[in-house]
């Protein structure tokens, strides 16, 4: 019996080994490259699944990856809202955004949402610092001035890196929410942004190798209905024809937008990813076959 464990065990070990040395030529390609992760959807309502991710993020941080981790807080902020009797509304998928509900944003992903995804990274054994938009004024936005008044949601105009290089280069994971400094006839109040267009906006600013955006699909479906027809890798000229094709529907068009303006301002490859599957982040950055959709140039 003691030898049947001893194999037992001996092969465990062997297909640890083997998952490491899998992933080494990975992380040695990676390591003091930069990558943009943004989190939301039901991983960031499921304790496991936080967590999960959480040390997804704090791993890739330990093998010299400089990790940004971009936060949204819809659900969060739809709870305070209900809390304080006020009716959420939405405009073209959009929040609208007046005086009253901003304060809430400010409150729950400013204050709530960050600095508990902060805690969690500090007490699972990495070193991260909180902050927003704001911060550094390092997400410079207008209002948005269409055809419809969506209120203080903003739309960015600049990014100002040189706050996040410098922590990144202490090898501290910023966790940023996605709120921005108000300039033009908003100077200095706080706008919402959309954290899929934060984080790719980042992304791009910092030359990113990745942009890394967490739903609650597996990816890019030929058949939303079937998990099978997920398409593993497109580039940007496909992303389009699916788009025509009308492959692309509801709330996939605006994060393969996203994953287009991050490609088209300097990163290397995005990813949309399935974050209801626990360490989808290693499982799609370190394995041959990947977890979600990949896209490319």
């Amino acid at each position: 019996m003691n030898e049947q464990n001893n194999q037992q065990s001996g092969n465990s070990g062997n297909d640890r080994a083997k998952i490491l040395v899998h992933a080494l030529p990975y992380i040695q390609n990676f390591q003091n490259k930069t990558i943009v992760v943004k989190y939301g959807g039901n991983a960031m309502l499921s304790d496991d699944l936080k967590r999960a991710v959480i040390e997804d993020i704090i791993l890739m941080s330990c093998v010299g990856i400089r990790t940004v981790f971009v936060h949204g807080g819809g659900p969060e902020i739809e709870t305070m809202l209900k809390k304080t009797g006020k009716e959420s509304r939405f405009i073209d998928g959009l929040r609208y955004t007046d005086e009253e509900t901003m304060d809430i944003v400010l409150m729950v992903l400013c204050g709530k949402v960050n600095k508990e995804i902060t805690a969690l990274i500090e007490k699972t054994g990495g070193k991260a610092i909180g902050l927003c938009g704001i911060d550094g004024a390092m997400l410079k936005a207008r209002r948005m001035n269409g055809e419809k008044d969506l209120g203080f949601v903003g739309e960015i105009e600049q990014v100002d890196v040189s706050i996040l290089n410098t922590i990144l280069n202490t090898e501290v994971i910023p966790v940023i929410s996605s709120v921005a400094y108000g300039i033009g006839e908003d100077e200095g109040k706080a706008l919402n942004i959309n954290a899929d267009i934060a984080a790719a906006k980042i992304a791009a600013a910092l030359k990113a190798e990745k942009l890394v955006l967490m739903t609650d699909v597996r990816g890019i479906l030929r058949d939303i209905k079937d998990d099978s027809t997920l398409v593993k890798s497109t580039s940007l000229a496909d992303l389009e024809k699916l788009k025509k094709e009308g492959i692309l529907t509801k709330g996939m068009i605006p994060k393969a937008d996203c994953c287009s303006m991050a490609l088209n301002g300097g990163v290397t490859k995005a990813h949309i990813i399935d974050g209801r599957i626990p360490h989808a982040i290693l499982i799609e950055l370190f394995t041959d076959e990947g977890i979600g959709t990949e896209i490319v140039h």
